[in-house]
């Protein structure tokens, strides 16, 4: 019977465009899971959005001179182009601005507030005396009292991943113009937050195949005691409070609200679908498995503060696993869209395949550690790895098949050798379908490749295009095998390629297409009619890395 997987997609502030780094993080890594699954048979709803009332999207907006909702849009629209060029196979792509949106924040929030999880408290934040207005959390900065990180901000420190209250942050400054704000007193709604650690640690702790990264933190965290948390600010441009009196010009705080996202993105796609309890499958089924994606900083809001507003809303699901990656650096630095220090996504489509991208940041994606994105590891991966490799395995046997043959037959009789060679396809994907199924997407890609690399071994071994002259009967048994190797191939690299995959399919000459066949060596007919081949990676010039690395100094 197939499972419901919800694979949830951290929600990106819209205040400038995607670079490599955020889709490293969170996309690859969540679309190559939902393909998986999808492939396997399993029911998939991939959402996320846009983070439209994030303050980094205000702050844009402030610099710019105009409505926060028209920088919102603007990126919206960026980041939705973007990730459909990338191929993400999301179910819905929404935003944070939609009356469904709006709608079920407000209904939680009230749900908290019935049920006593929320109170009203008096707290100290920073105002500024040259603006005249409470600061939000993102309009100042100084230094973390955990780590000494000089540039923490008001919400949390990007340094040692730590949730803040401005008043904790040393030498605090307004980035608005560097001056230093006064703590005055405003009111604001609470959420006890603190009244679920217990339930969180024992519940944390018993998740054995969590990443050490993820467990450790929340672990940390929890071992210190977590402290009630506003969810309400002193900012016009979000939700509005529902509740009258002193809360007219605040909003719900975007920590708070943002990942309720989850929920209702899942409920706009059913409604889209026609089924307006679709959406029950994937959060009030208790055999439904749910999963995060997102970097490393988002790690507290995921796997403390989001399963919390979950357990006091009650009757929804929480976690299966939040599967965050650590950073992805550019040049020994993290890729900063506040610093401009980024391969900018649309940048990068302008000139580049999807695919290539796709295979590269798999390949080095941050599971466990820092990694380090450069062109020259750019380069070869694509050339060596997708050129040299799969691309060169699959032109080789289908150029020789399609030349020579009308069609390629399925042998009388199979040599030890051949069984070999099946029993490795049968075996990659037994290793692949675990390494995806345990979150393990680098192990994946390597196992898929290393499938490419035997079957060019084979056919080195085998040497159909002399053989083809001397013994055809011996060359068309060779390249039946071979067309074994490609089609298990496409179905192991869909997930990582689905472009490419599909463009093998096509030229197998199979019907509709790969995700249709399922995760299993296809059976193929007793005649392969092999399409003309074409091309499935481009050879890139070396001089791309000067080029790209001077892009990056200007």
């Amino acid at each position: 019977m197939s499972k419901r997987i919800l694979v949830a997609v951290a929600w990106p502030y819209v205040n400038d465009e995607p670079h490599l780094g955020h889709i490293a993080g969170m996309n690859i890594p969540a679309d190559i899971f939902a393909r998986f699954h999808r492939i396997i048979g399993n029911k998939v709803a991939m959402v996320s959005g846009s983070d439209m009332h994030g303050t980094p999207t205000a702050l844009k907006a402030s610099d710019e001179g105009v409505e926060p909702s028209e920088i919102a849009f603007r990126y919206h629209k960026i980041w939705k182009n973007s990730l459909e060029k990338m191929n993400f196979s999301y179910d819905l792509y929404t935003h944070t601005h939609t009356e469904n949106h709006k709608e079920i924040v407000t209904k939680i929030f009230l749900k908290l507030k019935e049920k006593n999880l929320l109170y009203e408290h008096t707290q100290k934040m920073p105002y500024s005396t040259t603006e005249k207005r409470f600061l939000p959390d993102r309009f100042v900065e100084g230094t973390c009292p955990h780590c000494s990180y000089e540039k923490a901000r008001g919400d949390q420190c990007d340094k040692c991943g730590r949730t803040l209250d401005p008043i904790e942050l040393i030498n605090i400054k307004s980035i608005r113009d560097h001056s230093t704000p006064e703590f005055r007193d405003t009111t604001h709604q609470f959420f006890k937050l603190s009244k679920f650690n217990k339930t969180l640690e024992e519940w944390i702790s018993s998740k054995k195949s969590w990443r050490n990264n993820v467990k450790n933190q929340s672990l940390g965290m929890l071992k210190e005691g977590l402290i009630d948390r506003a969810i309400t600010r002193d900012i016009d441009w979000g939700i509005p409070v529902p509740i009258e009196n002193g809360y007219e010009n605040k909003s719900i705080y975007v920590w708070f609200e943002a990942v309720i996202g989850y929920l209702s993105a899942t409920v706009e796609w059913a409604k889209n679908q026609g089924d307006e309890k679709l959406w029950e499958e994937f959060w009030l089924n208790e055999n439904a498995e749910t999963y995060y994606f997102q970097g490393k900083d988002n790690i507290p809001f995921h796997a403390i503060i989001w399963p919390a507003i979950l357990l006091g809303y009650e009757d929804h699901n929480i976690p299966t696993d939040v599967v965050a990656n650590e950073y992805l650096n550019l040049g020994g630095l993290d890729f900063s869209k506040s610093k401009g220090h980024a391969i900018w996504l649309t940048d990068y489509l302008s000139r580049y395949d999807p695919d290539p991208l796709r295979y590269y940041l798999a390949s080095i994606m941050p599971e466990t550690s820092d990694s380090e994105f450069t062109w020259a590891g750019y380069l070869s991966a694509n050339n060596n790895e997708l050129v040299a490799t799969l691309g060169n395995l699959v032109h080789r046997i289908l150029t020789i098949s399609h030349k020579n043959f009308d069609s390629i037959n399925a042998p009388d009789k199979l040599s030890d050798n051949d069984n070999v060679i099946l029993d490795h396809c049968n075996q990659t994907l037994d290793k692949v379908f675990k390494s995806l199924e345990n979150r393990k997407f680098r192990q994946g890609l390597q196992q898929a490749m290393n499938l490419a690399q035997i079957g060019n071994r084979y056919i080195d071994q085998e040497k159909p295009w002399s053989t083809v002259k001397t013994n055809k009967q011996k060359a068309s048994n060779s390249l039946w095998i071979g067309i074994n190797i490609i089609s298990t191939l496409r179905t192991v690299f869909y997930p990582f390629l689905p472009n490419t995959s599909d463009l093998i399919h096509n030229m197998l000459n199979f019907k509709n297409d790969t995700l249709s066949d399922g995760w299993k060596r296809k059976e193929l007919p007793e005649k392969i009619i092999i399409n003309p081949p074409k091309t499935l990676f481009k050879k890139l010039d070396e001089n791309i890395i000067k080029e790209e690395n001077d892009r990056l100094m200007k």
